[in-house]
């Protein structure tokens, strides 16, 4: 007979409370007459953790590779099971209930999150700044990045189907696996859904393995990874607007607001800031064409409409016409200076001269150099 459920526990010196998460699931497939196995992804303990989940009867699985996302890839790659839950080995959740969790993957759902906010933190369970600080803004930038209708990304406890975990292909080996498991269900179009949990205060004396900052970082790092929309895109948009319009207004006339002068100085700095602008937009581009070359980010619809107009030949032209533009500025700088006997000038006339000119070089060379990379990146799919 096909096993239906499998309940995967990543276990790293859990000896203290192995036993009492092995006996709720065990007693959760008895009464509700599920034809399940248990699974211990033991991360290399040292305390006996492997014994007692033996005496147990869970099926244990060796992970060499250190890291909590390592450990739950080993258990769900040796699981038979059609569902497979994830859970810690802390007794931090009840494995006794996971009808729910159950229930949602029977009818069709891919992937089902615990929610434990809306379904109750014992008092202690979780630490303050994980509480107010680190999972409400992470998860809120989840939301806003991918628009996933989740609002507890790192909820230890969640279903997942056996299809729909190779679909998603999770990566990476540490506590961001948590992420990229929602954020890849996400671009795969699959069926996310979320579901009341509990979460108490865990049973062990010793320090959690979660260290607040440094997976904090992971998680963050891994959400920017993943969108270059929010990490490249709208910033680089927003200083190349900012910094092109203020540029252009500078280059007539000065501004003055009050006894503040904004004048050449300013328009340095606007400029600047419109040529970097322009460096994360590139970088935006690249991102988003590694990314799907590697498989790392699914096509979206508009990734063929938009880059079939980028191409090489077309970025050399634009390249070369915007450094011609600009030296041609810097040709008329320096006929200025001649007009001078090549003195001292006025610096507020012929600055307003060579900015532009400079910028405009610096932009169109990292075109050029643009389009080269981009072919070179591009040359994957050209094949295909």
């Amino acid at each position: 007979m096909e096993v239906e459920l499998s309940i995967v526990m990543p276990c790293l010196n859990e000896a203290e409370t192995l036993e009492i998460c092995i006996q709720k699931a065990s007693k959760f497939l008895q009464i509700n007459n599920i034809l399940g196995e248990i699974i211990v992804a033991d991360n290399g303990s040292t305390d006996g953790s492997q014994k007692i989940a033996l005496t147990n009867n869970a099926v244990v699985i060796n992970v060499a590779q250190k890291g909590y996302g390592n450990a739950l890839k080993a258990g769900f790659n040796a699981a038979k099971g059609k569902y497979l839950i994830m859970g810690d080995a802390d007794d931090s959740y009840d494995f006794s209930n996971l009808n729910p969790f159950l229930k949602k993957l029977r009818e069709g759902n891919d992937l089902v999150i615990g929610n434990r906010f809306k379904g109750g933190i014992e008092k202690g369970a979780m630490p303050f700044l994980h509480k107010y600080l680190g999972n409400p803004v992470l998860s809120f930038l989840g939301k806003l990045f991918f628009k996933i209708k989740i609002n507890d990304f790192h909820c230890g406890l969640r279903g997942v189907s056996k299809e729909a975990y190779q679909k998603i292909n999770v990566k990476t080996t540490g506590m961001e696996f948590a992420s990229e498991m929602i954020v890849n269900a996400s671009l795969q179009n699959l069926k996310i859904i979320e579901v009341p949990t509990t979460l108490k205060k865990d049973g062990r004396t010793r320090k959690p393995h979660l260290k607040t900052w440094s997976d904090g970082w992971r998680h963050l790092r891994f959400l920017l990874l993943f969108s270059p929309n929010w990490l490249f895109l709208i910033p680089g948009l927003l200083m190349m607007i900012l910094g092109s319009l203020l540029s252009l207004i500078l280059l007539f006339n000065p501004i003055q607001i009050g006894t503040i002068i904004f004048d050449i100085h300013t328009l340095l700095f606007s400029s600047s800031l419109a040529i970097v602008g322009f460096q994360f937009v590139m970088f935006y581009g690249l991102t988003k064409v590694f990314g799907i070359t590697q498989n790392l980010l699914p096509k979206s619809k508009r990734y063929d409409t938009v880059f079939k107009y980028i191409q090489l030949e077309k970025g050399l032209i634009i390249g070369f016409l915007l450094t011609l533009t600009g030296l041609l500025l810097s040709v008329y700088g320096f006929y200025v200076w001649q007009n001078h006997n090549f003195k001292a000038l006025q610096v507020r006339e012929t600055m307003r001269i060579v900015i532009p000119a400079v910028s405009l070089i610096v932009i169109g060379i990292q075109v050029v150099l643009f389009s080269f990379f981009f072919s070179i990146l591009d040359l994957k799919n050209e094949k295909n």
